[in-house]
């Protein structure tokens, strides 16, 4: 593990979480976690934390503040709990992808406050393989740079995307340019990480929270089906133990903005278990 120095900050990014059980294995590992990395700043994709596994509510962004996370990213599932959107207009600790329309209400980029500095955290949608329709995440990458390169040179980017070669792309494209872009999406953690050659750390997906001998979370007889006969399928949270926590702990060099450190996070809780409520 790496030693922090006084000018260095760490990151943890955590992996998609999956309905209950992914907020019940977060609530129960969290701090053990933020203690071990020393985590200055926590951050959580959060688009399937709802109790069906697909979107989330003000009071998750609630419980999820009150374990310490500062910013809760999330994606192409951000609009499935229609609720959420007048959380919204007086939030910025939750972001949507930073190249949907326009119209679309809340923001993708946020700056936060660690100490004495501050880390922006971008998130980002990509477009292979994907049915949203979006901007450009390169282009929308270069005007948000514009700003927040002004601001801080700590820049953490969540790319919530589908291909692996699009994250290299997009890492490749950024190297340098912000600190840390980690790969979302998929639910299962990639064994690439590595830090670029101009100081960009890299992971094409940090993995989810939820039940791990399950399909990204889900129970597996309906992907089954789905993959069986091309028809469609309601999915269904597992609540089967044991449960893995994903996530990615970053060290960063606070003056440079660049990457010294990227360490894999891997738990599972064969503990805990759950019920369906």
């Amino acid at each position: 593990m790496h030693v922090k120095k006084d000018n260095e900050i760490v990151v943890l990014c955590i992996g998609d979480l999956i309905g209950e059980p992914g907020m019940a294995v977060l609530e129960k590992h969290l701090a053990a976690l933020k203690k071990r990395y020393q985590a200055d700043l926590m951050i959580v994709n959060g688009e399937n934390s709802a109790k069906l596994g697909r979107g989330i509510t003000a009071e998750i962004m609630g419980r999820l503040r009150e374990l310490g996370v500062a910013v809760v990213t999330s994606g192409n599932h951000v609009w499935d709990n229609a609720k959420i959107v007048p959380y919204f207009s007086g939030n910025s600790d939750l972001l949507r992808p930073a190249n949907y329309p326009a119209g679309c209400p809340g923001t993708g980029v946020t700056l936060v406050s660690v100490g004495e500095y501050t880390v922006g955290v971008v998130n980002i949608l990509g477009r292979v393989f994907m049915k949203e329709i979006t901007d450009c995440p390169f282009r929308t990458m270069q005007s948000i740079l514009t700003y927040v390169r002004a601001q801080t040179p700590l820049i953490v980017v969540d790319f919530h995307a589908e291909a692996s070669a699009e994250k290299l792309a997009m890492a490749n494209f950024l190297d340098g340019h912000v600190s840390a872009l980690v790969g979302t999406h998929v639910h299962v953690q990639t064994a690439d990480e590595r830090i670029f050659p101009q100081g960009t750390a890299f992971i094409s997906d940090v993995g989810m929270v939820g039940s791990w001998f399950s399909i990204i979370g889900f129970k597996k007889e309906s992907p089954l089906n789905m993959f069986l006969t091309q028809m469609p399928h309601r999915f269904e949270v597992s609540y089967e133990g044991p449960f893995v926590f994903n996530a990615i702990a970053l060290t960063l060099d606070a003056i440079t903005g660049k990457a010294t450190d990227i360490e894999r996070v891997q738990l599972l809780d064969h503990d805990l278990v759950l019920q369906k409520t």
